[in-house]
């Protein structure tokens, strides 16, 4: 019998995290320690990229509080075309980037907003996730997450690329990924290996970006409660 990926050696500590009764950034440093904990190699590779990143403001450019969101027209997980100006007809949009369903961290994030999503709704937002993955793979990340927001298809990060979000996987880190079991080329259908910055955006019905938050340390997300202060604004 093969001997498991790293991928699927992290699939209990995904689902250990994802489940603690905890604030959202508690379950994303849980996970984080058992990465370092089981491979400290792969630890490594991940601070190097993000250093990498930082060092070169990465993501700084995106849309900041005050000026407008760019415009999108985007398929959802079954097809549909999904417009910024329809989300926001009636609600705020909670806009936010994730890597892909294979990501850990981002299955916690997706799985923290589906839970919040009564809340924020009642507070009057609507939620939309993108990743840059095919639809078959939004509609996995959709419904492991349990959520009813669409997931929408970003193909070849053409929307992370005008908000400056898309990012190159440097060979490093690609080695470490696909060794480790995570090949994004055949869930974004191409060889890029560009992902975009995970990034959470609260428009405000007038077009307006109201509240952001742009880390390229994936292993960070915006907190729920800082989503919802930023409708109440």
């Amino acid at each position: 019998m093969a001997e498991p990926s790293f991928a699927e050696v992290l699939g209990a500590s995904t689902d250990r995290c994802r489940n603690m009764d905890a604030p959202l950034a508690d379950r994303l440093q849980a996970f984080a320690e058992d990465v370092r904990r089981l491979s400290p190699e792969f630890g490594g590779i991940v601070d190097r990229m993000v250093a990498r990143l930082d060092g070169v403001k990465a993501g700084a450019g995106s849309p900041a509080p005050g000026e407008p969101m760019p415009s999108f027209l985007l398929p959802d997980q079954d097809g549909h075309l999904v417009s910024l100006e329809q989300l926001l007809g009636e609600r705020q949009a909670v806009i936010s980037f994730h890597r892909g369903h294979w990501c850990p961290y981002c299955r916690i994030n997706a799985s923290a907003l589906a839970d919040a999503e009564p809340s924020i709704t009642a507070g009057g937002g609507k939620i939309v996730v993108i990743t840059p993955e095919v639809g078959e793979f939004t509609a996995e990340l959709r419904g492991d997450a349990k959520a009813n927001f669409p997931v929408l298809s970003d193909l070849d990060n053409g929307y992370a690329m005008e908000l400056n979000l898309a990012i190159w996987i440097n060979d490093e880190k690609r080695t470490a990924m696909t060794t480790a079991g995570w090949d994004i080329s055949k869930f974004q259908g191409n060889p890029t290996w560009t992902l975009p910055i995970p990034a959470t955006f609260i428009v405000g019905c007038d077009g307006l970006v109201k509240a952001r938050y742009v880390d390229p340390d994936y292993r960070k997300r915006m907190a729920i409660e800082d989503i919802l202060a930023a409708l109440k604004r």
